[in-house]
């Protein structure tokens, strides 16, 4: 009698990565014998209550399971006791390993799975195939550096904050990166204000040659670079000239190439974005991870970008034959005989691929339907960015002619592209790139018509505050944080109001501006950015196991905390130094209210506290609703946490404002104004009435409306 065979079960593997889009994008590659779960970042770290660094004990860091999550925990010990194979698949960085190796520590006790590591720079089904085709081991060393980065930052922050709350106010906190950052924006600020502007004039005139016009600028008087210092200087050169006629004296035609950029990198995708779109760091990187976990298209879901932390511009050999074998049907005429293979900084990790497309063929208008708008520009750029990166350069031709009227000499260029190479597929030009402009076809000698001239008054401008683009490229530059800490960093400087965002400036408040001094003064050798940036190349050295993380740590403690230990002997309290005095009377127990600092700003407080705890927004305005007589005050929208402005009789008076009331009224109509912002004219002052046209400069200048869309 034959005997039944029985059927082999077939092995279970379960794959964790860090978030439940990427789970649910890789397990449809993987199918049947996978199962994909999603550990939510760590499970274990340092708790936030206490230092938990036993410094007794070579700083070894005491972690614990951070709290509301040791439910999943218990899930994935039970998934992975169920299963053959445990692929520990988190982030490829210095974050995702320590996150493998706490997993790795918490289920080995609990499962007699195999337990191994797998990385990936995208999430595509050949990229995922391969790594789970290709296990290996937690690298130690990157997690060593993760630990040392942990510990330092937490020895750091643990002791200067206490010492803020006894000498500044409680609740306030330093850490090592973001003070320094912090001290980059408050130096800028200082510049800003010492800044002393000066008066020059510019001189535009018009000319024609038949039907064609052209507007040229004064480049020489009296063969000398003009000084236009006033505008009597310039009326009286335009009063020399202005009857003498206008030849052409040189027609110069020069070619320039211009070469694709490479690929992004993190900071250079954040600065683009910000520039071209408004974007801030942490919105840029919240949008771009979502490309790379995975987007709906059609029946599939795929990962359309590549991991977007990263500071190398490097593509792998895979990635190029793809986009040339895209650009050899699509633009042949624009693809180079070879692949372009760009240069890494000396300061890069390089440990991942720069940011590129997934898949060439995907291009931004066949996953238009797909994507959010904000995607979709997100997208486009990087997709715009890679795919010209492999293409020929552009070449451009320059005219430039320079016109004699007497004394004067006037010059104007035009510029047109005569080989478009990479420009093919660049469709959101920035400022910069997109050059072509036209003049009439000109001949030395020819004699020109002279039409108007324009005098225009200009002020030398002193230093820019720092913007999220010029931040992080400062940062970058700086050797200041990597790739993945770049939009955490301004994040916390304006959630912990020591910064705000004015016009998409980054202006520190008083309290950051307190707090900086502090800092710089009592701890230069800490709160600087040789220091940071040394930290980054020593912890480069750890990862590269180069180094022992404790050597590192023990190197740094014993003068850091000697230090400490003599500011908070040395320096008096200045608490209660930003409370104001107000006229204000509580409406609950008659007393007077003062201005204090919160967490969102100034506000009004009781000064019966702890007997009284009544609170209020500061008052901006009187209300402009007629009967009402309310006041108008800051208030945030819930969950987004925006600012608006409203009235303080909501919801009998449902008046807002997107914009802030300044200390001035109306001498039309009485409501109050705002300050504005456009490109044009700069901040200006403007009545929140809508049927109200009063318009003033910063200096109470009249002025016209701005043109529709610069607002």
């Amino acid at each position: 009698m034959a005997t039944k065979k029985t059927k082999e079960k077939t092995p279970q593997t379960l794959v964790i990565v860090e978030s439940p889009a990427k789970a649910h994008t890789i397990e449809k590659y993987l199918g049947p014998g996978y199962v994909v779960k999603a550990s939510m970042g760590h499970l274990i770290d340092l708790p936030k209550s206490r230092m938990a660094i036993d410094i007794e004990n070579n700083f070894q860091p005491e972690y614990i399971t951070v709290r509301g999550r040791a439910k999943l925990l218990k899930e994935l010990q039970k998934d992975a006791k169920k299963s053959d194979f445990v692929l520990l698949a988190s982030d490829n960085d210095r974050e995702g390993e320590a996150i493998a190796w706490h997993l790795n520590n918490a289920l080995k006790d609990k499962t007699d799975a195999k337990i191994s590591r797998i990385v990936f720079n995208e999430i595509t089904p050949v990229a995922i195939t391969e790594a789970v085709k290709h296990p290996g081991e937690i690298v130690e060393a990157k997690v060593n550096a993760q630990k040392a980065r942990r510990v330092l930052d937490r020895l750091v922050g643990y002791n200067l904050s206490p010492l803020l709350w006894a000498k500044v106010k409680n609740g306030l906190s330093a850490g090592r990166v973001q003070s320094v950052a912090l001290r980059l924006i408050c130096e800028r600020e200082k510049e800003v204000e010492d800044f002393i502007p000066e008066e020059y004039w510019s001189l535009d005139a018009d000319f024609a040659k038949g039907k064609s016009n052209f507007t040229a600028q004064l480049v020489k008087y009296k063969g000398e670079n003009p000084e236009l210092k006033s505008e009597d200087v310039v009326n009286k050169i335009i009063d020399e000239i202005k009857n003498s006629p206008c030849t052409v004296t040189s027609v110069k035609k020069t070619d320039k190439t211009v070469r694709p950029k490479p690929p992004f990198t993190t900071s250079k995708l954040q600065q683009a974005a910000a520039n071209r779109f408004n974007f801030t760091s942490r919105k840029t990187m919240q949008i771009a991870q979502m490309l790379y976990e995975g987007i709906q298209i059609g029946e599939n879901r795929v990962g359309l970008i590549t991991y977007m932390r990263t500071d190398s511009v490097r593509i792998s050999d895979t990635a190029l034959a793809d986009v040339r074998g895209w650009l050899s049907k699509n633009y042949p005429d624009a693809l180079p005989a070879e692949p372009i293979h760009y240069s890494v900084g000396k300061a890069a990790q390089d440990a991942h691929e720069g940011i590129r497309p997934t898949y060439t063929t995907y291009t931004p208008e066949s996953v238009k339907e797909y994507l959010t708008n904000d995607q979709f520009k997100l997208y486009s750029i990087i997709w715009e960015r890679f795919v010209s990166s492999q293409m020929n350069n552009a070449k451009m031709t320059t005219t430039s002619v320079e016109i004699t009227s007497g004394d004067a000499v006037f010059r104007t260029a035009a510029s047109k592209i005569s080989e478009k190479g990479f420009y093919n597929v660049i469709k959101l030009l920035s400022s910069k790139e997109d050059k072509s402009t036209s003049l009439p076809s000109l001949k030395e000698g020819e004699t020109l018509e002279t039409g108007k001239f324009h005098p225009e008054q200009h002020f030398t401008q002193g230093p820019a505050r720092y913007t999220d683009a010029s931040i992080v490229r400062m940062l970058e530059e700086k050797g200041i944080g990597r790739p993945s800490t770049y939009a955490p960093i301004i994040s916390v400087l304006l959630d912990r109001y020591y910064v705000t965002r004015s016009n998409k400036q980054l202006v520190p408040t008083q309290l950051g501006r307190v707090i900086s001094k502090i800092l710089v003064e009592s701890f230069p050798d800490v709160i600087n950015e040789q220091f940071t940036a040394e930290v980054e190349n020593t912890l480069d050295k750890v990862e590269a196991d180069e180094l022992v993380w404790n050597d590192m740590i023990s190197d740094f403690y014993g003068p850091f905390k000697k230090r400490v230990e003599e500011v908070t002997s040395t320096t008096e309290s200045i608490k209660g130094f930003l409370d104001e005095e107000t006229d204000k009377v509580c409406d609950l127990c008659g007393k007077p209210m003062i201005k204090k600092l919160g967490k969102f700003g100034f506000f009004l407080a009781c000064s019966g506290f702890p007997e009284c705890h009544n609170t209020k927004s500061i008052p901006l305005a009187k209300c402009p609703v007629p009967g009402c007589n309310g006041e108008i005050v800051e208030r945030k929208q819930k969950g987004r946490g925006k600012s608006f402005f409203g009235c303080t009789n909501y919801p009998k008076c449902t008046f807002i404002s997107h914009f802030k009331p300044i200390d001035s009224y109306c001498p039309k109509c009485g409501w109050f104004l705002v300050e504005k912002f456009d490109k044009k004219n700069g901040s200006y002052k403007s009545c929140i009435n809508p049927d109200c046209d009063y318009l003033h400069s910063a200096d109470d200048e009249p002025m016209v409306m701005p043109e529709a869309g610069e607002e």
